[in-house]
């Protein structure tokens, strides 16, 4: 039987790994843009690394996400902000929670294409792969609270005035 092509949402997901992953470099490292994404493209996404096999990704997804972030990170930023403690600003949560965060918080405000709902499960996966229990759970509240913003009528609510 011949191999089937991966679905699109698995390249996607696979592309949103790959955004979080790259953009936690970018924030630990200072990586630039251009780098980072250049690097994983060739390097990584459909690749076998040191024995792990990287799954073809969605390549413009990925650039999508990383570029979105880095353009408007401010609003992002100041979104995630609002929902968090005030004792627990955006800038003292832990890096990679702190790429889900703004990888997710890019997709929900400008990819309007994409389900709500699947936008905070995929992430929520993402999350669960580099952190604890609690920290998932913050990544799925602060999406779902955003989401509940953004897509009123989407997430069931209703619109606030």
């Amino acid at each position: 039987m011949a191999e089937t092509a991966p679905k699109q949402a698995n390249k996607r997901g696979t592309a949103r790994l790959a955004a979080v992953q790259a953009l936690y470099q970018m924030d630990v490292a200072g990586s630039d843009i251009n780098d980072v994404i250049g690097a994983f493209q060739t390097f990584w996404m459909g690749r076998e690394v040191e024995g792990e096999t990287y799954l073809p990704a969605d390549h413009q997804f990925f650039r999508d996400i990383i570029q979105g972030v880095m353009r408007d990170q401010q609003r992002i930023d100041v979104a995630v902000d609002r929902i968090l403690a005030d004792d627990w600003p955006l800038r003292r949560i832990e890096a990679v929670l702190r790429a889900v965060l703004r990888a997710g918080a890019y997709e929900l405000f400008e990819r309007p294409d994409v389900p709500a709902k699947v936008i905070i499960a995929e992430y929520v996966d993402v999350a669960d792969a580099f952190v604890d229990r609690e920290e998932v759970g913050m990544a799925n509240a602060v999406l779902d609270k955003i989401a509940k913003r953004l897509r009123a009528a989407e997430m069931g609510e209703a619109p606030k005035g």
